[in-house]
């Protein structure tokens, strides 16, 4: 009996017509059969927000030659529970999101449009990795993000992954030559310190612009923030259970009175 192809449900925060979506549309073509489900607008920083107040639109587009592709009015989420709910009718072998302009490491994966479009394949049991370019730049040089998603993608449809398995991988701006593989790393303890650049309209009333600062307070070597800094991409094995193990341990033994 003939194998089945696999099918790479590919998705994205950027938008549609996003170049970095093109990028891993071509990277992971050669392992099987893509379905594009990706929002019709820019939706960065959306984190894992669903529409549930307004009606959402989905519209199949003929913009990337032999592939099946929909643009949906929606967040990145909806694009995932829309594809496999009205699109796949089931699960695919492996969803894959991005490529992001600009990273997703330390805790940006919390705010991440496309961290959260992977996290919620991943929910439904769908292997899932969202990837992130640290050049912000729309002509961005795409060539070595293409080669990692080819190379992480075609690893993990190999390999058999426990149910859930969701991958945060961010590539660094440097060349070919210089890049030296990916590191399998865990999250910095790295933050945004947020401002409000505060001014006025022309009515003379008061708005804000969000500002800040990238601070990295943690001086491991085994971080996802030292692996880019030090040339290497960076794999995060993600979870979405939030609980704290070993505070509720010490809360069970602490509050067992209450």
């Amino acid at each position: 009996m003939e194998k089945q192809e696999r099918v790479i449900l590919v998705t994205n925060d950027d938008g549609i017509t996003a170049p970095g979506i093109r990028a891993l549309i071509e990277a992971v073509r050669p392992l099987g059969k893509v379905v594009v489900v990706a929002p019709d607008s820019p939706q960065s920083g959306k984190g894992h927000a669903i529409t549930i107040g307004t009606p959402l639109r989905l519209n199949q587009v003929d913009i990337f030659e032999g592939i099946e592709a929909w643009q949906c009015s929606g967040t990145p989420v909806d694009c995932v529970k829309l594809a496999r709910d009205k699109i796949l009718h089931g699960k695919p072998d492996i969803c894959v999101s991005g490529i992001n302009h600009g990273a997703n490491h330390s805790i940006n994966v919390i705010y991440s449009g496309t961290m959260s479009a992977a996290m919620e394949a991943a929910i439904e049991g769908i292997p899932s990795v969202g990837f992130s370019f640290l050049e912000y730049s729309y002509d961005a040089d795409f060539t070595l993000p293409k080669k990692v998603a080819f190379e992480v993608t075609q690893k993990m449809l190999a390999s058999d992954l426990p149910a859930g398995t969701l991958f945060n991988v961010n590539i660094p701006v440097v060349s070919e030559q210089d890049y030296k593989g990916l590191k399998i790393s865990r999250q910095a303890d790295a933050k945004w310190v947020e401002e409000f650049d505060e001014r006025r309209d022309p009515h003379g009333k008061k708005y804000y612009w969000l500002t800040g600062e990238f601070k990295n307070r943690d001086t491991g070597e085994d971080t996802d923030v030292w692996a880019l800094d030090n040339h290497y991409a960076s794999l995060v094995p993600v979870q979405f259970d939030l609980t704290n193990y070993t505070l509720k341990k010490k809360l069970e033994e602490d509050w067992k009175d209450l």
